[in-house]
């Protein structure tokens, strides 16, 4: 039991800060509105043991962070940092931490765009859900038809989304509206364990199971014209969303890890708050290794997604005739990494280490690492919402660039536990609500379904609407769910 006071000064509206005391070197520092920061409040004086007020203190401690510990409108507790985290560190007296990228390395999401529109997908809606239940492996455990052995993993551990497009699964230009071109420096192979390796032989082209899904959605409303013909959508245009990530590959790489860089803790005698926010010194040896194997599963991930658009462009070509050119990227962007980028702190521009934790990258205008098309408003951030409710296109902005390290919100965040999800709602009656509402539902499994009812989120109307009032990253659209695909 510690002996916290869990005090927030209020800075505006939607930002509060949390004074440095005790070992915090930087001061901690959230963007929710004010009930969200009176439910955090009472959350962590309420003694509960995992909390996210406390992940946010316990990373404002770490040695080398600059500017503040963050917490953006989507947070609740994670393993070490909590999920929402954002975390900039020095890059000579810094640190490389396993619990502020998580065990899903580069879990994100790619959004497709279709030239089709609602009246359009209506007539065939049915057969297009059933032909992406078919192509799409989902769930647990699930296997892909890409079958791959030790040296051709490692091809897609450096290559990344190039790895799939030369397998036939997409075009050379999906890369140019990926993050980082759909391929990170940096990832050396013999710094992932072969038992992760294996893991990975049949999962690339895989969606997984949890919070992973893939939605065809609906342009329900745009609020900003210009950002939204930069991006290529407009009312009523179809659009597809993947959300997943590295799969058990990244999984065993933050498990392995977590083991070596405890020993590095404690060999450098830094502090472990928590045991998952174990570390090691950005330039040290062990810290080297797992940025090279967190890299490894960036490249898997952006592999997998591109897989997974590849399907979803030949379930389309099945059911209604599309030709695959005409499903194009809009953007791909993760929520688990950890990046080395050029960022102003107390007016200079200093390469930092930038954690993010379920926490998307949300740069601003000009910023020369997004597409060209985009460099005039600002780079897409990808928000999930519930299959229930909705999911969003927000953009970077300046504010972002200058508050957040160029980082925004992720999805609605969870308000319970999966566990406590699973016991307090029933997947056939998910399943009804869902149809019910006219969203078309494919599930692998109904204790899954369960999992992520939307009863089990908070409301991202209400996340979203924080972001958007506190002008860190404006809304551009709101994409309604049509079909769902969950594993």
């Amino acid at each position: 039991m510690n002996n916290r006071e869990y005090e927030l000064e209020k800075i505006d509206d939607y930002t509060w800060e949390i004074p440095k005391t005790d070992n915090m070197r930087v001061p901690g520092r959230l963007f929710v509105d004010e009930e969200t920061a009176k439910e955090l409040v009472d959350e962590a004086r309420g003694g509960a043991d995992w909390n996210a007020l406390d992940q946010v203190i316990n990373v404002a401690s770490l040695p080398g962070i600059v500017k503040a510990s963050l917490g953006l409108a989507d947070i609740h507790p994670g393993y070490g940092f909590p999920i929402g985290g954002v975390a900039a560190f020095k890059k000579d007296t810094g640190l490389a931490v396993a619990g502020g990228v998580g065990f899903d390395i580069n879990c994100g999401v790619r959004l497709l765009r279709t030239p089709l529109t609602t009246d359009e997908l209506k007539k065939s809606k049915e057969k297009i859900a059933d032909d992406l239940y078919e192509t799409i492996p989902a769930g647990l455990g699930s296997e892909g038809e890409i079958n791959l052995s030790v040296d051709e993993i490692n091809h897609a551990l450096t290559e990344g989304a190039q790895f799939s497009i030369d397998r036939g699964y997409g075009f050379a230009s999906d890369r140019e509206f990926v993050e980082e071109n759909g391929r990170i420096e940096g990832a050396n192979p013999d710094h992932v364990s072969r038992r992760a390796k294996q893991r990975q032989f049949k999962q690339i082209g895989t969606l997984g199971s949890g919070n992973h899904y893939l939605e065809v959605q609906q342009v329900e409303e745009i609020f900003e014209p210009e950002a939204a013909n930069a991006y290529g959508i407009s009312e009523n245009q179809i659009v597809i969303s993947i959300h997943t990530g590295s799969r058990a590959l990244g999984h065993q790489i933050g498990q392995d890890y977590l083991k070596k860089l405890e020993e590095a803790s404690k060999k450098y005698d830094l502090p472990i708050m928590e045991k998952e926010l174990v570390s090691a010194p950005i330039d040290s040896p062990e810290g080297q290794k797992y940025l090279s194997a967190m890299r490894c599963g960036i490249n898997c991930a952006f592999a997998n997604r591109q897989a997974l658009s590849g399907l979803t462009r030949r379930a389309l070509d099945s059911s209604i005739g599309l030709n695959p050119r005409e499903v194009e990227t809009i953007y791909d962007v993760g929520h688990n990494t950890a990046k080395f980028e050029r960022h102003e702190v107390e007016g200079d521009r200093k390469e930092l280490l930038v954690h993010r934790k379920g926490s998307t990258r949300a740069f601003g205008p000009g910023r020369e690492e997004l597409p060209r098309e985009y460099r005039d408003v600002g780079g897409p951030v990808l928000v999930g919402g519930t299959m229930g409710t909705s999911s969003y296109i927000l953009r970077g902005s300046e504010k972002s660039m200058s508050e957040t390290f160029g980082s925004g919100i992720h999805g609605a965040g969870r308000s319970m536990s999966r566990k406590k999800a699973k016991s307090k709602f029933w997947g056939e009656d998910v399943e009804k609500r869902l149809i019910g509402d006219g969203i078309s539902v494919r599930t692998h499994s109904y204790p899954g379904l369960a999992e992520e009812a939307p009863g089990a989120y908070k409301d991202v109307d209400r996340v979203v609407s924080t972001v958007h009032r506190s002008g860190l990253t404006p809304a551009v659209a709101k994409l309604k769910p049509l079909i769902v695909v969950k594993g």
